[in-house]
């Protein structure tokens, strides 16, 4: 029998989702900033992936928000420091040594605004961000902890895919990825998968066609995968 918690389980895997979120945010700016050098509002087709309007002024206006304004959900500032405050709480369980790549995140995003060269900058998180993941496999030895936080992850990079329009074999690649995952969680645990929204899933992603006919239906099914299960009588 698990002797994680409700409450431990949804900070594990939280601080998997905002990890890799924070990670997949960078790398779409990234691949927006030659774009948005030609076209004022180049990011008009990144905010409409995620059914944002756009209330922004210039691409400059726009990067400065997705990079570092804390108080925009959608930014890559906000999701960092939601993956740190469960690191906080998590100390214990993912060790101090995890914890402190989240702050040098932190810092390096911090640091690297208002200079001249944002891009080059930010170059050292990547490294940083896969040092977290290795310290996170070197130093916790608890199997269902760290696979909720890779539950957490892989469930992140495919809802991400999905609302951008990856190809399909990247989209089945993650989906393969989250289903191994999900088959490692004991079943004494507390935070189990709701078995009729994962069989949406799986039907949909059953076929390309499908996923590009039903990939919404799809992200809604993932958005409610840890609910409970009905009980009928």
């Amino acid at each position: 029998m698990s002797t994680i918690s409700k409450e431990h389980g949804d900070r594990l895997f939280w601080l998997g989702r905002y990890t890799e979120r924070f990670f997949i945010t960078l790398r779409s700016l990234d691949r927006l900033y030659d774009k948005m050098i030609d076209e004022k509002h180049g990011y008009k087709e990144y905010l409409a992936y995620f059914g944002l309007d756009d209330t922004y002024s210039d691409s400059r206006d726009f990067i400065r928000s997705f990079l570092y304004d804390d108080s925009n959900p959608n930014s890559a500032a906000y999701s960092l420091e939601r993956a740190y405050d469960n690191g906080i709480v998590l100390r214990e369980e993912i060790s101090t040594k995890t914890l402190s790549f989240l702050q040098m995140a932190k810092d390096t995003l911090i640091s690297s605004q208002g200079k001249a060269s944002v891009r080059l900058a930010l170059l050292p998180l990547k490294d940083i961000l896969y040092s977290f993941w290795g310290s996170i496999n070197e130093h916790i030895y608890d199997d269902e902890i760290r696979n909720i936080i890779y539950i957490g992850k892989t469930l992140e990079r495919l809802d991400m895919y999905m609302r951008m329009k990856y190809p399909f074999a990247d989209v089945e690649k993650e989906f393969i990825r989250l289903c191994k995952n999900l088959n490692r969680v004991p079943k004494g645990t507390p935070y189990r998968y709701n078995t009729n929204y994962l069989s949406t899933v799986v039907e949909i992603l059953g076929s390309e066609d499908d996923y590009e006919l039903y990939s919404d239906k799809a992200i809604k099914s993932l958005e409610h995968l840890f609910e409970p299960m009905e009980v009928t009588v």
